[in-house]
Formats: C-alpha cells, sequence, structure tokens
C-alpha cells in the first residue's frame, strides 16, 4: 500500500515539521507515515483530510479518487462519525457486518416511512 502523504503535503508546500505541529504529533512520526514505518490515526487522517482536501482512502492509497462523493451527501456530513463507523464496520466479523448492513437497511425504510 502506497501513501500520498508527501506528495500532498509537498503539493501544500508545507514541511514535515508543520504538518506534525497540525496535527499534533513529532516530525519523526511524519516521516513513518510518508515512508509506510507507520499508519496515521484516525484523526490524523481526519485533520489531513480537511488539510489536503482529500478522502482519507485516497490519502494512504487504497483509492484512485481524491474526493468521494456518497450519493445524497454532496456537503459531506460529520467526516468523524463516518469515520468512527468505517472503523467499526472494519473490526466486526462476516456475520456481525451482515446484521449491521440488515438493521441499516430497516433505518432508511423507516426514514422513507
Amino acid at each position: 500500500m502506497t501513501n500520498r502523504i508527501k506528495e500532498l503535503r509537498q503539493e501544500k508546500k508545507i514541511t514535515q515539521l508543520q504538518l506534525s505541529i497540525e496535527l499534533g504529533v513529532t516530525q519523526e512520526t511524519i516521516s513513518a507515515y510518508e515512508h509506510n514505518r507507520h499508519l496515521p490515526s484516525v484523526s490524523a487522517l481526519i485533520s489531513m483530510s480537511e488539510i489536503f482536501d482529500a478522502s482519507m482512502d485516497y490519502i494512504i492509497g487504497i483509492s484512485n479518487m481524491r474526493h468521494i462523493m456518497v450519493e445524497g451527501d454532496r456537503n459531506a456530513c460529520d467526516t468523524l462519525q463516518k469515520a468512527q463507523l468505517l472503523n467499526s464496520f472494519r473490526k466486526l466479523g462476516s456475520k456481525n457486518k451482515e446484521k449491521l448492513l440488515s438493521y441499516a437497511e430497516g433505518l432508511l425504510d423507516s426514514e422513507r416511512d
């Protein structure tokens, strides 16, 4: 997995030190992020997403789309809630993922009524 942190940081014309101050981490941590020795926390990814105007998936290199458009979500609701939901979903086993998806569909059905 290739991340784009260095590329985005250079595009923004900021140093590792400047980014580290923005994120509240050390410059060594930024270097570790850029060399795939350490993955950023969800909160660091959220902050970088705002700083770089890019999706978290794009930043860490799992998507080639810089911005993710969610149907009906052009103004992007609370990024932190979405990140927490995705993080929780990824931790679930396949059976519980199915349950969660079914529950979400039920909530959507109740919203339509």
